[in-house]
């Protein structure tokens, strides 16, 4: 059985973009101490992202994961299909 690297992908992307990147960040917002030392140790591997509190840095967040989710998604479905064969 093969996986579909797009639907994988997509999976991926929104799951980790906006289920955990997203939602912690809107919860860190909402409760602050929420959530507080993962979307620091987020903001130590994305450059460019900082855990500060702000929406701004809650939606920069969210693109990172977005991409991130994609990518790693993308990159599974591609080696479980190679090793698959």
């Amino acid at each position: 059985m093969r996986l579909s690297v797009k639907a994988l992908a997509i999976a991926a992307a929104l799951l980790w973009g906006v289920g955990a990147m997203f939602l912690t960040g809107l919860m860190n917002l909402i409760a602050p101490p929420f959530g507080e030392h993962f979307l620091l140790t987020m903001s130590s591997v994305y450059p460019g992202y900082h855990a500060t509190r702000t929406l701004a840095d809650v939606l920069v967040g969210t693109g990172y994961g977005l991409v991130d989710g994609g990518v790693c998604g993308l990159l599974f479905a591609w080696l479980y299909n190679t090793f698959a064969k």
